[in-house]
């Protein structure tokens, strides 16, 4: 496992929720982080916003980690979650609420 490889998945399974977003969790950098970040917030849980942009090697890594093209990427209890459209999709089903009560993840009630 490479060295950005190890860092991601050290990342993933020692925090419950990380995002990896292009920017912060408080200034995010692009539209689709964005609506993760709010989506995150207006749920009330916890997570680690972990900023793409800040390495050229974390944001080629996250990709080749998930194997999944696009960023902002979601990871819950080391497990990937999706994108910013399975996430808007998931929270307007209640989906991602549930996801996360099912994992025994706080959130605020809705």
């Amino acid at each position: 496992m490479s060295g950005i490889n190890a860092l991601i998945d050290n990342e993933v399974k020692n925090n419950d929720v990380v995002l990896f977003l292009k920017g912060t969790p408080d200034f995010p950098q692009c539209g689709f982080s964005g609506q993760v970040v709010q989506v995150l917030d207006y749920i009330g849980v916890d997570y680690k916003g972990i900023n793409v942009l800040a390495s050229d090697e974390m944001r080629q890594g996250i990709k080749e980690y998930s194997n999944w093209p696009t960023i902002p990427q979601l990871y819950v209890k080391g497990e990937f979650i999706g994108g910013c459209d399975i996430i808007r999709e998931m929270f307007q089903a209640g989906e991602l609420q549930a996801l996360l009560t099912e994992k025994g993840i706080a959130t605020k009630a809705a």
